[in-house]
């Protein structure tokens, strides 16, 4: 006979935060970026969120100066990496107006990234991330080194 009582607390359990999913950590959850250092993780596990997002912004920061070559950094390095009249890192072929649209999107995407959460980061005395915000930013961190690498770019 079907024991509806008992399918029900199986379907509860698949339908909740179980221990099948505590046991998964949330950069994986989440699709944190692998080559994001292993600092960033270290700080977020011992809840140091706002210096786990700030690495993991010096990080995307330094490998785009090593990428192009350059000994600038922070926006100013962005807005000429990125610059969709002549990308020092190109994103696409640059030919029609829909992919100088995508370079500069992803010009100010990169940019605001390093001056929206970085910089408070890195010039404020105390900035207090919970978890959720940490894992945010560091999802955009990761979509933009998973754009680089969809691309071609090396990011290890």
């Amino acid at each position: 006979m079907f024991d509806i009582e008992a399918f029900t607390r199986i379907a509860y359990l698949f339908s909740t935060n179980t221990s099948l999913e505590r046991n998964v950590h949330p950069f994986i959850s989440r699709g944190i970026h692998k080559s994001l250092p292993v600092d960033v993780k270290n700080l977020f596990d011992n809840k140091h969120y706002a210096q786990a997002t700030f690495e993991a912004c010096k990080y995307l920061d330094n490998l785009i100066a090593r990428l192009s070559l350059s000994s600038e950094n922070g926006k100013s390095l962005m807005m000429t990496a990125f610059n969709e009249s002549k990308p020092i890192i190109k994103l696409n072929l640059g030919k029609t107006t829909s992919d100088k649209n995508e370079q500069e999107g992803y010009k100010f995407l990169f940019a605001g990234t390093i001056i929206g959460i970085r910089n408070p980061r890195g010039h404020k005395i105390s900035v207090n991330d919970d978890e959720e915000m940490c894992l945010e930013h560091l999802s955009v961190i990761s979509h933009l080194l998973t754009k680089l690498e969809s691309v071609g770019y090396s990011i290890i």
